[in-house]
């Protein structure tokens, strides 16, 4: 399958460079992938909807939600090049360990050109006030990255004091004050990722409460959302593009949580693309196959933590997840190639198709889609 097979046209002025003005107030287009019907509501519809017989389980049990808590590290900085004084911005994506400097940890980077950042490149960055906070030196590459080796320890309490909210580069303007809190999502608990889980930034605490009085389940999983954010697809291929590893975290109980709901055959909903892959890493392969013989007793969820690199395109075959709620994706993207999977190339680029002429915004800041 091509990737320009993924390609859709996209009004600039629909790419939404603000969040909607309160938290849950996004537009939700529905989509039923085995009719191909679609209603337009409100995100904050959704325990109303889910309440309906197309959400209950043969035994008339509600479904349950599957949440990202990973928490978004202000891993955006602002360098001073010490040689020519330009400004240059970095995106820290992960610890690769301990540098030449004792007790300084080296980053992985992606940069700005990063072509010109050669090694022995050096930065300063600054608070505020325009006082010096730290120096850091580029000691090598790899393909599009560079390590980022700093004068002194970069840990998360000192990026939340210096660094910036990494907001897509599709948002064309700098990080303000608001994004703080609203490229967040309100259950936000482990500190790790490069980019927001953005199908989670619809949920207020009053939807989560209208959810929970209703008995429609949650559960939580934990992906850092990594490299593979950043990157497109550059293979004419779509096969032939590999995605980054990412790191998730399971625990016990709601490890528990999760076989307990798909043993009781209630439906299992993704929120967000990165559920839907965690979900659909931490499962044993074929537990669901029901045509298989399997047993509901064999039923399994990995604990603990694991890496990643699944990359779901049409064809794949989905043992976990049986609703997707997410955001409309950038075109060519590995979220679109995700979404095509779970409904059909065809029905998904009708739907955005429709979604263009009705006015949704796109992208992490835009509207929602509930695709089952």
């Amino acid at each position: 399958m091509k990737t320009n097979d993924f390609f859709f046209e996209l009004p600039a002025h629909l790419i939404a460079q603000y969040p909607s003005g309160k938290r849950g107030q996004s537009r939700l287009m529905t989509l039923d992938r085995v009719t191909g019907e679609r209603t337009h509501r409100m995100a904050a519809d959704l325990p109303e909807i889910l309440c309906g017989s197309r959400f209950l389980s043969p035994a008339g049990e509600k479904p349950l939600l599957v949440f990202n808590d990973t928490k978004v590290r202000k891993a955006r900085l602002i360098g001073v090049s010490l040689e020519s004084g330009a400004q240059v911005e970095f995106l820290l994506i992960e610890k690769i360990g301990t540098a030449s400097i004792p007790l300084s940890p080296s980053w992985k980077v992606l940069v700005q050109r990063s072509k010109r950042r050669r090694p022995g490149s050096r930065y300063a960055f600054f608070d505020n006030n325009g006082e010096e906070a730290a120096q850091a030196e580029i000691t090598g590459g790899e393909g599009e990255f560079r390590f980022l080796d700093f004068d002194r320890p970069i840990d998360d309490a000192w990026l939340e004091k210096y660094g910036h909210i990494p907001l897509p580069p599709y948002i064309k303007r700098v990080d303000a004050p608001q994004d703080a809190e609203r490229y967040q999502t309100i259950y936000a608990k482990e500190t790790g990722s490069a980019a927001a889980p953005t199908a989670g930034l619809h949920f207020t605490r009053e939807i989560l409460d209208s959810l929970s009085s209703l008995g429609i389940g949650s559960a939580f999983v934990t992906l850092h959302v990594g490299l593979g954010t950043f990157l497109p697809v550059r293979s004419e291929n779509i096969e032939d593009h590999r995605m980054h590893e990412e790191q998730f975290i399971i625990t016990e109980e709601n490890a528990s949580l999760i076989e307990k709901a798909l043993a009781e055959k209630r439906k299992i909903i993704a929120v967000g693309t990165t559920s839907l892959r965690t979900l659909e890493s931490a499962i044993k392969l074929g537990m669901r196959d029901e045509e298989l013989g399997i047993r509901n007793e064999e039923l399994g969820i990995k604990r603990g933590g694991g890496g990643t690199s699944i990359f779901i395109y049409p064809g794949y075959r989905f043992k976990a997840v049986d609703a997707l709620f997410t955001n409309f994706h950038t075109p060519l993207s590995t979220l679109l190639m995700l979404v095509s999977a779970f409904a059909g190339r065809e029905l998904i680029l009708d739907s955005y198709a429709e979604a263009v002429r009705e006015g949704y915004r796109f992208f992490s800041y835009g509207d929602a889609m509930l695709v089952y």
